[in-house]
Formats: C-alpha cells, structure tokens, sequence
C-alpha cells in the first residue's frame, strides 16, 4: 500500500467526485452501482486502505469494539468471546481482546489503553476486585459499555448474567433428590458476584429440604482446577467427610475428581460431583460431570447486541438481563438409598425454578 494514496487520487482514477468515493468508502449515502464499481476498482488498483483512526478522529470512535476478560486459560470464556466476536462482525465492528488475568489494576490499564484507541464500545467481564463503577468518558461523552458474567460492586450500568443462583439451587437440588444429606461446597471467591449468587442458591436449597449445613462443609476456591483439588482434599480427609459435593465451576469440579483418585476414593460410589458451566470437557470426564449449563455463547451474543444498540444510538435505563441455566445430568451422581431411609426432608422449589 502507498502512504500516498488518498481519495483525490481514486476520485481521479475512478472519474467521479470527491464526495462520491467518500460514500463509497464511509457508506454515508447510497451510490449508483455502476460509479461504486468504479471507486471500488480504483480502491483496488491503487492498494488504497481508509485509515480507521483517521475516521474515528473525525467522528469520535472507531468501528472496534474492545472486550476485557479476567482469564483466557479458562475454558469458559472462549466461546463467550467467539459470539461477541460473531455478533460484532455481523454488524462490521471489529472485535480486539485484552486478557486482564484477574488482576484490577490491569484491568484498569487495559481500560485507559483501549480507550486512547477511540473503541465504539466496551464489553469487560470484570476482573475479581474490579474498580468499574461507571461507564468510562471519552472527550465528555460515555463510552457504551456492557458488564458481562460479573457484576462490580456499585456498577449501575448495563449487564448481562446467568441465573447463577437458580442453576446452582437446581444442582444442590439434584443431589438431595439422590437421598444426600451430608453435601459440601467448594465455592468461588466471593469478592465474584456470580460466585456470591451460587453459593446463596447451594444454601437455600439445603435450608427449604432442611437439611444441615456443617461450618467446614463450605470452602472457598479460586474458580480453577488447582484450588478445587486443594478444597475437596480438605473436605474429603476427615472421617465425617460429605457424600456430595456442589463445586461452583467445572474446574474446581476436575479438581474435586482428581482429589476423590489421590484419596482412593470412588466417585460417584463415595462421594457425588456436581459442576457449574458445562464445559465441552466435562461428559468426557470419567466418570462424565453433571454439571449446570451456563448459555455461554448466549451471553457473549445478547451482550453484544445490547452493545451495538447502544452504540447506535438506544438511550434508554440501563439494563440487567438474566439468562436460564440448565442442569445437564451426567454419571457422576448416584442414589445415596441409606440417607434417604433414615431422614426426611421438605421440598418446595421456587417459583422461578
């Protein structure tokens, strides 16, 4: 490409006006095919390429959208950005990833950086600790952006979820249907609103059966595969250890099964396992993981619509969209007969449920 080439050239080349090749290449206003060939075979001669940050100069914003993820070596996250991508295309935005690995003050960077680059719009799965309360500004003017998974504590903005509280209340209830009554949790950090709502979902489904919650039966991960084989070595040691685990992702679920192994332990035959995201792995575990299925690909599209909305111009309330979970029921769960003969419970399943 010459750095030399410019409209004037391709107006001269293509024999039509400035303004013609303008809105041919902006698309701010329709031109007679037989002209729009034309520029286009001049575009293509002469190796010209627009200039994005020029354009956006001119206008505020560019046709990129940036997306801030907490950890791209979680499997979760991939397809959640696949879709946004796909969307993004779709509507001829371009979509440019940062990896923040949890960590704020990257995340706060990442923001600062990406906006210097004049983004149409942002969508950020915060990082866990995020400093996000408002939409960023840009020259006095808000800069569209959507909270996706996690929402920061005090972010009144836009937001798109999964019912984590009703997957992980259905999960719980699964293995109180399969006569558990001694059920454990390895839950996520709970500075993560997701992991705060799973959590609250794993207790009230134990409270409606009435069922007991020990202190030591709750303990905390850090939503990867490490912690969760930490956690479930520390709840499966004692004498008086669960017959079911609850883990608040499939990977700290992986870990909880290679936990169960280093113990000589059987599962589901000693202890029950169930998961929270469904990922592509999890049914060629063995044995394969019952797990809750997050609309993953789902929320990355939906998130980035709303986005698009935004960007062209939609001004109405901020949102906050919930979407349905579904629990995917696998062989890594069996009927616990001699808990269900010797104690009963209540049984009442929310509304919502």
């Amino acid at each position: 490409m010459s750095a030399r080439v410019n409209m004037h050239h391709i107006a001269k080349r293509a024999k039509v006006s400035l303004g013609t090749v303008s809105h041919v290449i902006n698309g701010s206003a329709a031109v007679r095919e037989p002209l729009r060939q034309r520029v286009l075979e001049a575009i293509n001669s002469l190796g010209y390429q627009p200039s994005q940050l020029a354009r956006g100069l001119r206008r505020d914003y560019t046709n990129m959208i940036g997306m801030i993820i907490p950890d791209i070596t979680n499997p979760f996250f991939p397809a959640l950005v696949r879709a946004a991508e796909d969307v993004a295309y779709s509507h001829l935005y371009r979509l440019v990833l940062c990896n923040s690995d949890n960590d704020p003050q990257k995340e706060g960077f990442y923001m600062s950086e990406l906006q210097s680059y004049l983004p149409a719009g942002l969508l950020v799965i915060p990082a866990a600790g995020s400093g996000l309360r408002e939409q960023p500004v840009r020259n006095g003017r808000p800069t569209p952006m959507v909270c996706i998974d996690r929402k920061p504590e005090g972010w009144k903005g836009d937001m798109v979820r999964a019912d984590n509280e009703g997957g992980a209340y259905a999960a719980t209830q699964h293995l109180i249907d399969h006569g558990h009554r001694r059920i454990a949790t390895i839950a996520g950090p709970q500075h993560l609103t997701n992991a705060q709502e799973r959590l609250s979902g794993f207790r009230c489904a134990l409270k409606e059966a009435g069922v007991r919650l020990p202190p030591e039966y709750v303990v905390h991960g850090q939503f990867d595969r490490k912690s969760g084989l930490e956690a479930a070595l520390r709840l499966l040691r004692p004498p008086s250890r669960p017959t079911a685990i609850f883990a608040g992702n499939d990977l700290m679920a992986m870990g909880a099964l290679l936990a169960v192994r280093e113990l000589g332990l059987r599962c589901p035959e000693d202890v029950s396992i169930v998961g929270f995201d469904n990922l592509e792995v999890s049914e060629l575990l063995q044995p394969s993981l019952t797990s809750v299925q997050q609309p993953v690909y789902r929320l990355g599209s939906t998130a980035t619509e709303l986005l698009v909305q935004r960007i062209t111009g939609l001004n109405d309330a901020s949102r906050e969209i919930t979407l349905e979970t579904e629990l995917i029921r696998r062989n890594s769960v069996i009927r616990n007969s001699a808990a269900t003969q010797t104690q009963g419970r209540k049984q009442r399943v929310p509304a919502s449920q």
